[in-house]
């Protein structure tokens, strides 16, 4: 099963690297990942996504508890919560083919946010399932480059991540 694990984490260098470490040295794999300051400059937000039997997701947040720059985390799969991913995706266009394109960047609620004479950059967000829908639409021979942020999320209501 998919999990979203949302983590509060002391600002520090070496932080991001003790967790990954945690996850590779047990051979856990992590689908993608975020960081970035919180409204405390002393705290990081770190998201990230990893796949796992409820057992082995108990075992990783249990490891995750125990590194000292860990100040809270939480699972957003056990709850309700939004979730959103930002993609990039450059496609090669024609004369013929940008109309199409824009109204699929349109259909999936996508800016362009670049255009050449042989190409478009398009932005979509929203859930991972989304984005790989969006590609799937796209003629896989017209996709020069896609770049993703890894998922990103927050609980619903008022129930939050904080101290």
């Amino acid at each position: 099963m998919r999990h979203i694990i949302s983590i509060l984490i002391e600002n520090e260098s070496g932080a991001l690297s003790r967790v990954a470490g945690l996850f590779s040295a047990r051979g856990y794999n992590i689908e993608s990942l975020t960081v970035a300051q919180t409204e405390d400059p002393s705290l990081s937000r770190m998201t990230l996504v990893t796949r796992g039997s409820d057992d082995i997701i108990q075992q990783i947040t249990k490891q995750l508890n125990k590194l000292i720059d860990v100040v809270k985390l939480i699972d957003l799969a056990e709850s309700a919560h939004i979730e959103r991913e930002l993609m990039l995706v450059k496609v090669k266009t024609t004369e013929k083919t940008r109309a199409e394109i824009k109204s699929m960047a349109d259909v999936f609620r996508g800016s362009i946010l670049d255009t050449t004479s042989s190409s478009y950059v398009v932005e979509v967000t929203g859930p991972s399932e989304k984005l790989d829908a969006f590609i799937a639409a796209i003629p896989s021979g017209d996709i020069i480059e896609v770049v993703r942020s890894g998922a990103t999320g927050i609980l619903r209501g008022e129930k939050g991540l904080h101290l």
